[in-house]
C-alpha cells in the first residue's frame, strides 16, 4: 500500500512518472483490497440490474401490449428521485454509508424476489410492475448518493477518481453481459427467472460489504441533524461556480443527450432498416466505447475543468456526426466515439465534483448531481421522442448531439467570463 502511492502523482509535486507508471494508473485503485472486494460485488450486482431492466421492459410490453406502458413504468422509477432526491443525500451525510447500503441492497433483493414470485406463478399484473418500479425508485433515492460517496471511504483520496472510473467501466462491461443473459433466460425459462437471478445477485454486494475491512475504511464524520441542511447545500453549490455549472452540464446531458433507447431504435428501424438484432449491435458497440472511455478517464488523476467541458462538447459533436453518418460502418464508428467521450465526461465530472466539495456536504451535493442527471428524464424522453416521430430519426439524434454541444459552449463562456472577473478583482481561483 505504501509503495504503491509512489506511482501516483500528488497535487503540488513535480511528476517524473514514466509511461509505464502512467499506464499502471489506469487500474491503480485495484491495489486497495477493500476496493477489489467492492468492485467485484458491484460487477455481479450490475449484471443482475441489466438483466432485470431488459426483463422488466419486456414484461410490461407483454402484459399491456403498449410501449406507452413501458414509459409509465420508467416514469414511476424516476419520479421519487425528482421529488425526494436531495433527502437521500442528507441521509448519506448523517448516517454510516455502509449500513445504508446493506439495507438498500437487502430491500432491492427482496423487491426483486417478490416480483419473481408473482411473475413465475402467473399472478403478475401491470399495476404490480408500476408499484415495483415506484418502490425501486424510492430505494434508489437513498441508495445512490450513499453509493456515490462511499467510494471515498473505501479508497484513499489519490485513488478516488480512478475508483469512480473503474466502477463506470464495470457497469458498462456488465451492460454487454446482462442483456444477453436476460435474452437467453426469457427465451428459455421465462421472464420471472430473470428477476429471480437478479434477486440472487444482490447477495454479492451484501456479502462484499460484510467482507470489507472496517479498520481500513476512511470514515467520514456524520453530520448532526440541523434545520436548513438542504438549503445550505444549495447555497454551498451556488457559491462554487465550477461545481454548479458542472452539475448543470450533467443535467443537460441526462435530459437530452443520453436518449439512446429512443434514437438508436429509430436509427435501426428507419435509417438502416434493421430490427432488434441491429439495435442490440448498436448497444454493444456503444458499450465497448463506454468501457474504453471510463478507463481513459481513470488514467487521468487530476483532469481540469476545461477537459470536462471539452469532453462534453466532443460528445455532442460525435452524436451529431452519427446522425449524419452516410452508412452503417461510419455510424458504428461514431457510436464508438460517442461511448468513449460520454463515459470519459461522466467519470471525470462525477469524480471532480466529489473532490471539489467538503466531506460533510458531499452526500447532499451528489444527490443534487444525480437529481440533475436523471430528474430531467420525464421531460427529455417525451421531447426527443416527439422530435424523432415528427422529423425523423436523424433529426432526433442530431438534436441529442446539438443540445449538449451548445450547453458545453455556453458553460465554457460563462466560466471564462467568471475567471476574467476574478482576475480583474485580484482573486485567485480555487
Amino acid at each position: 500500500m505504501t509503495t504503491a502511492a509512489a506511482d501516483i502523482p500528488v497535487s503540488g509535486t513535480t511528476s517524473t512518472t514514466d509511461s509505464s507508471s502512467r499506464r499502471s494508473g489506469t487500474f491503480a485503485a485495484l491495489r486497495v483490497p477493500n476496493f477489489r472486494i467492492y468492485v467485484s460485488a458491484h460487477a455481479v450486482a450490475s449484471t443482475g440490474t441489466w438483466m432485470q431492466n431488459i426483463a422488466l421492459e419486456w414484461l410490461v410490453l407483454e402484459l399491456s401490449g403498449s410501449p406507452a406502458a413501458v414509459g409509465i413504468a420508467m416514469a414511476c422509477q424516476f419520479l421519487p428521485m425528482l421529488l425526494l432526491g436531495m433527502y437521500g443525500g442528507m441521509l448519506a451525510d448523517r448516517y454510516p454509508k455502509r449500513v445504508i447500503l446493506m439495507v438498500t441492497q437487502s430491500v432491492n433483493g427482496l423487491l426483486s424476489a417478490v416480483l419473481a414470485v408473482l411473475t413465475i406463478t402467473g399472478r403478475i399484473e401491470v399495476g404490480h410492475v408500476y408499484l415495483f418500479a415506484l418502490a425501486a425508485g424510492l430505494v434508489f433515492v437513498v441508495d445512490n448518493p450513499a453509493r456515490q460517496v462511499f467510494v471515498n471511504e473505501v479508497v484513499p483520496d489519490r485513488y478516488v477518481r480512478n475508483a469512480i472510473a473503474l466502477n463506470a467501466a464495470v457497469f458498462q462491461t456488465s451492460r454487454l453481459v446482462g442483456p444477453a443473459v436476460a435474452g437467453v433466460m426469457i427465451a428459455t425459462v421465462g421472464t420471472g427467472w430473470a428477476f429471480a437471478a437478479n434477486a440472487a445477485s444482490y447477495i454479492a454486494p451484501i456479502v462484499g460489504l460484510i467482507l470489507i475491512r472496517s479498520a481500513d475504511l476512511i470514515r467520514t464524520p456524520p453530520v448532526a441533524r440541523a434545520p436548513g441542511q438542504l438549503r445550505s447545500a444549495l447555497r454551498y453549490v451556488a457559491d462554487r461556480p465550477h461545481v454548479a455549472w458542472t452539475i448543470v452540464l450533467v443535467g443537460v446531458f441526462g435530459t437530452f443527450g443520453l436518449k439512446f433507447p429512443v434514437v438508436l431504435t429509430a436509427m435501426a428501424d428507419e435509417v438502416f432498416h434493421g430490427g432488434a438484432e441491429l439495435y442490440g449491435l448498436f448497444n454493444v458497440v456503444l458499450a465497448v466505447g463506454s468501457v474504453a472511455g471510463a478507463l481513459l478517464a481513470g488514467a487521468r488523476t487530476h483532469p481540469r475543468l476545461r477537459t470536462i467541458v471539452l469532453a462534453g462538447a466532443a460528445f455532442g459533436v460525435a452524436q451529431f456526426a452519427a446522425a449524419l453518418a452516410p452508412g452503417l460502418w461510419v455510424f458504428l464508428g461514431a457510436l464508438v466515439a460517442m461511448g468513449v467521450v460520454n463515459l470519459a465526461f461522466q467519470a471525470m465530472a462525477n469524480s471532480s465534483v466529489q473532490s471539489w466539495v467538503d466531506a460533510d456536504v458531499r452526500g447532499r451535493v451528489m444527490s443534487l448531481y444525480m437529481l440533475a442527471f436523471v430528474g430531467g428524464t420525464p421531460l427529455g424522453g417525451p421531447a426527443v421522442g416527439w422530435i424523432t416521430d415528427a422529423f425523423g430519426a436523424r433529426v432526433g439524434m442530431a438534436v441529442c448531439g446539438l443540445v449538449p454541444l451548445l450547453a458545453a459552449v455556453a458553460v465554457a463562456v460563462v466560466l471564462a467570463r467568471h475567471a476574467r472577473a476574478n482576475r480583474a478583482a485580484g482573486l485567485v481561483p480555487a
